[in-house]
């Protein structure tokens, strides 16, 4: 069986052939036009400088400002404490001693408002027997209160009527100094700590041969005030506590990053 060639049939195939060849490639540039193939997916479309100049250099720094003024009010930690044989005495004691107190507050013009019971508490009285047990020997109650004193000049004044109200009875835990509205003070303070965390960045610019760009992030921290003081328990007929106020203080921190150019 003799088998014959076709020369001319098979070079037209291979015309068919490559042109498909073009139509594919030209397919496959439509292709990744529109959107890249998934083997080129992951491959990056910018260049170094690209990529510099879409994130440029920033410098972060912290600034911090303080701002003080004198209190314009006096806030005091007060307490009652008895004993009684019975949970019952015990409570009818440090009743009687609370009302005291009240009554020396109301007296000295702080008004109910600004009174405020902080807790109360009732719990045994444990002794220690000589066989080493413990007893029940009476029960003990006790009642805390804060009170603003709005008027900082008369805050040893108010101290000595409460403890000469009380009595043995009466305690001073302490009082703080504070100002009645911290808003002016607190915007003063973070004024100085933007200032101070701007010049910061301002040095930090010029000495690395840049100038400081716009500012991009900022953040702030509380950093809390001053002015707390510690009064120690007074006996019954102390007449008055002298007091030294000082001043309160409120400080602001903030965080900021700047652009470089």
């Amino acid at each position: 069986m003799t088998i014959r060639r076709h020369p001319r049939r098979t070079r037209v195939h291979v015309r068919v052939l490559r042109r498909a060849a073009v139509v594919g490639v030209v397919l496959g540039a439509v292709t990744l036009a529109g959107g890249a193939s998934p083997a080129l997916a992951g491959a990056p479309s910018a260049g170094p400088a690209d990529v510099r100049a879409a994130a440029p250099a920033t410098l972060s720094v912290t600034g911090t400002g303080r701002a003080s003024a004198a209190p314009d009010l006096a806030v005091l930690s007060v307490a009652v404490e008895a004993r009684g044989k019975t949970a019952k005495e015990a409570m009818e004691a440090q009743n009687r001693a609370a009302k005291k107190l009240l009554d020396a507050l109301r007296k000295e013009s702080v008004e109910d408002r600004d009174i405020r019971t902080d807790s109360l508490s009732l719990s045994p009285v444990y002794t220690q027997t000589a066989e080493g047990d413990s007893k029940v020997t009476g029960y003990q109650a006790a009642q805390s209160f804060s009170a603003k004193i709005r008027d900082v000049d008369r805050a040893g004044q108010v101290i000595g009527a409460v403890t000469e109200a009380t009595g043995d009875a009466g305690r001073v835990n302490g009082v703080s100094f504070d100002v009645a509205d911290r808003s002016g003070l607190r915007a003063k303070a973070r004024e100085i700590a933007h200032k101070d965390a701007h010049d910061k960045a301002a040095q930090h610019a010029r000495l690395s041969g840049h100038r400081l760009g716009r500012l991009v992030s900022l953040s702030e921290t509380d950093g809390g005030g001053s002015g707390i003081g510690a009064v120690p328990e007074m006996p019954a007929d102390a007449p008055g506590v002298p007091l030294a106020p000082g001043e309160v203080e409120e400080q602001v921190t903030v965080r900021a990053v700047y652009e470089l150019i």
